[in-house]
């Protein structure tokens, strides 16, 4: 047998090992640190981060009151876009601080 039978490819040995440790999920939700102006569009996402997640919870830091009101206005809206991007219903909550 040759070295070239047994190649695989990084991507490919990467997802095996986020599959056999379990943490699939977890690095899915992150991708949304990731596309954060994607999702929310470039003008919130000047005045926003994503922070963290918990349990299930987005935690997303805004630069400022009025922002932070407009956003948890339209956090359904931005729930929707986070599954839409992520395939995933995993994020439940947003907390805009």
């Amino acid at each position: 047998m040759n070295r070239k039978e047994h190649t695989q490819s990084l991507g490919s040995v990467l997802d095996a090992l986020v599959k056999s440790l379990g943490i699939g999920q977890q690095v899915e939700q992150y991708k949304i640190f990731d596309l954060w102006g994607q999702i929310v569009g470039e003008q919130v996402a000047k005045v926003s981060s994503p922070e963290r997640i918990h349990n299930g919870t987005l935690t997303v830091t805004v630069s400022n009151a009025p922002w932070r009101n407009e956003l948890t206005f339209r956090k359904k809206e931005i729930l929707e876009k986070i599954h839409a991007v992520t395939q995933s219903q995993s994020i439940s909550d947003i907390k805009f601080r």
